[in-house]
């Protein structure tokens, strides 16, 4: 790791990376005597004391989470143990939708990804977000609760559909090759 590029981030990216790499591990144990193992994780780096200011935002960092719930920190035989609690799963449940992108491919398949949802009244402000992160993912409405983009992107239906608790009735994707006349939605996706 470059130290150097990794303290140049503001602290919301870096509480962003201690939650990603606790959901990535699931958790972390750390060999260490005392309750200050992040200190040790660092002492490797050259010229540590100029870096002392930046060894607190790391600090600050797992000092904020943990206060805030999201991590829990054991000690068990002189290693400390480091996991996401259920607050700390939502988050970066949150964060790994926040950062979802669908990837334009070099050649266009000839498909069209068609999402379909009906989502009860009860879970009205689950089908608004929804409705707002297709949006943001480069989907087009054809209607109300019909949705087309031109790229693959089942691996990042299945994700949203997970996050929102919605079962395959309530949120469905279908791929065609026909749709009807669709010049103008080759404009719109420049394919």
């Amino acid at each position: 790791m470059r130290y150097k590029y990794y303290f140049k981030k503001p602290k919301s990216e870096i509480t962003k990376d201690i939650i990603y790499w606790l959901l990535v591990s699931g958790a972390v144990c750390v060999a260490a005597t005392s309750p200050y193992f992040f200190l040790n994780l660092l002492k490797g780096a050259k010229k540590w004391r100029r870096y002392k200011n930046q060894r607190r935002k790391l600090s600050d960092a797992f000092k904020r989470l943990r206060k805030q719930g999201c991590i829990k920190v054991e000690k068990r035989n002189h290693q400390i143990y480091i996991s996401l609690t259920e607050i700390g799963k939502k988050m970066a449940g949150w964060l790994q939708i926040d950062a979802l992108k669908i990837k334009r491919s070099r050649k266009w398949d000839g498909k069209w990804r068609l999402i379909i949802f009906d989502i009860m009244e009860l879970k009205r402000s689950y089908r608004e977000a929804l409705r707002g992160k297709i949006k943001e993912l480069g989907f087009y409405p054809l209607q109300k609760s019909v949705w087309i983009h031109a790229f693959d992107c089942c691996d990042e239906i299945e994700l949203l559909r997970e996050f929102f608790g919605l079962s395959r009735k309530e949120l469905r994707l279908i791929i065609s090759n026909n749709i009807g006349p669709d010049n103008w939605l080759r404009k719109i996706f420049k394919v």
